[in-house]
C-alpha cells in the first residue's frame, strides 16, 4: 500500500491576529514525513490577517476559510471538531496557530493508532513557555507527563482523568473517521470548558501516547483575547470549575465502590496521591480521603468545594450535555455500574 492510498490527514486550524505564528504553525505541517494531508484554515481576524501567511507559503494542500460573521475563539475552535468530513479524510487533528506540531506526527500517530486497533488517540505535548517571546523555550517533559501513563484506556477509565487533571487537549488529539466519540460540543461554553467536556466525550478506547510529538504554548491571556464572554475574570473562574466540579461529580455517581476506593493510589494514573485526594475534597467527594490529608487541610478544600458550589454557575444546557454523552441523567448512575477492563500498559 503506497502512502498516497494510506491515510489523508485532515488539519483544522482556527487562526485569530496571528500571522507569524501562523505561518510556523503551518510550516510544521509541511515539513511532516506523511505528505497526504490537507489543511482547513479557519481565520476569526475581522480583517483576514490570516490570508496572507496562507498566500505566502504557497501549498496548494492549505486552504483559507474567512468566518463570516466572526465565530470568537470557543466557536472557531468547536468548529474544527466536527465530525463533517467534506475533504474524504481517514484521520483528523487540530493545530491552533500558536502551536506546531513535530516531524513524525502524523506518521507515527498513524502507525499507533493501527497497531492499538483504535480510533483515537491522545498524544503527549511539550510546553513552550513564554510563547510568543524572546524567552520562548520547550519544556523538558510533557503536558500530560503528570497525569496519564502510556499505554490503552477504556472510556470509564479514561473520564476518570477529569478527577486529576483536565485530560484532553485538543492540540494532541488525533482521530479517525470511524471514531464514535463526538468530539464537536454542541453546546455554548467557553474554550477552555470545552476541553474538560471533550474528555467526557471520549465513549471508546484510547491509546495515550506519552513521547512529545506536539508543541502547546502557555499563553493563555492571548488565546482567550478573542473571547465572546464579557464576564468577569471571577465569574468566570467560577462558572468554569462550577462545571468542572459537576462533570467529576458526574464521573464519580459511576465509579463502582472498588473502582473509587483504588482511585488515590491507581497507577494507571500519574497524579500523587495527596494531590488526587485535594481535587476529590474539593470536589466534595471521598469524605475520609484515605487518610491523604490532615483535618484542617481537608475541611479548607472542602469550603472551597462549597463555595464553588454556591457561587458558581452552570450553564442552563450544561446538563442536557451530560445526558448526551451519557444517556442518562449523571444522578442515576450507582456504585454497581459494570465495570470494563482498564488500561493496559
Amino acid at each position: 500500500m503506497t502512502e498516497r492510498n494510506a491515510g489523508l490527514v485532515h488539519v483544522r486550524t482556527p487562526t485569530y491576529k496571528r500571522p507569524e505564528a501562523l505561518k510556523r504553525a503551518l510550516g510544521s505541517l509541511i515539513a511532516q514525513t506523511w505528505t497526504n494531508w490537507v489543511c482547513d484554515v479557519y481565520d476569526d481576524d475581522p480583517t483576514g490577517a490570516g490570508k496572507a501567511a496562507v498566500e505566502a507559503l504557497a501549498d496548494p494542500r492549505i486552504h483559507y476559510n474567512h468566518n463570516s460573521p466572526q465565530r470568537f475563539a470557543s466557536k472557531n475552535i468547536n468548529q474544527c471538531f466536527t465530525a463533517a468530513n467534506p475533504r474524504s479524510a481517514d484521520y483528523f487533528c487540530v493545530v491552533e496557530d500558536d502551536n506546531y506540531i513535530l516531524p513524525t506526527f502524523f506518521a507515527e500517530n498513524i502507525a499507533l493508532c493501527r497497531q492499538e486497533g483504535v480510533e483515537i488517540l491522545l498524544r503527549n505535548q511539550f510546553i513552550e513557555h513564554a510563547s510568543g517571546t524572546t524567552e520562548a523555550h520547550l519544556s523538558q517533559g510533557g503536558l500530560l507527563d503528570r497525569l496519564y501513563v502510556d499505554g490503552l484506556y477504556q472510556s470509564e477509565d479514561f473520564r476518570q482523568s477529569l478527577l486529576i487533571g483536565i485530560g484532553v487537549s485538543n492540540g494532541g488529539l488525533f482521530w479517525s473517521r470511524d471514531t464514535k466519540c463526538r468530539l464537536e460540543i454542541e453546546y455554548s461554553t467557553t474554550a477552555t470548558l470545552q476541553e474538560y467536556m471533550r474528555t467526557f466525550s471520549i465513549c471508546e478506547p484510547i491509546y495515550v501516547a506519552m513521547t512529545p510529538l506536539a508543541v502547546w504554548a502557555e499563553n493563555a491571556e492571548q488565546t482567550t483575547r478573542n473571547a465572546e464572554l464579557k464576564a468577569s475574570y471571577l465569574r468566570r473562574e467560577l462558572d468554569l470549575k462550577r462545571s468542572v466540579q459537576a462533570l467529576q461529580r458526574a464521573v464519580w455517581r459511576r465509579m463502582s465502590r472498588q473502582r473509587r476506593q483504588q482511585f488515590l493510589t491507581d497507577h494507571r494514573f500519574a497524579g500523587d496521591p495527596t494531590a488526587r485526594a485535594r481535587i476529590l475534597a474539593k470536589a466534595l467527594l471521598l469524605p475520609g480521603l484515605g487518610g491523604k490529608l490532615d483535618r484542617r487541610e481537608a475541611l479548607r478544600l472542602r469550603a472551597r468545594g462549597f463555595a464553588i458550589r454556591t457561587l458558581g454557575r452552570l450553564a442552563p444546557d450544561f446538563s442536557a450535555f451530560v445526558r448526551s454523552r451519557l444517556g442518562t441523567a449523571p444522578n442515576t448512575a450507582t456504585d454497581s455500574a459494570p465495570r470494563r477492563q482498564a488500561v493496559r500498559a
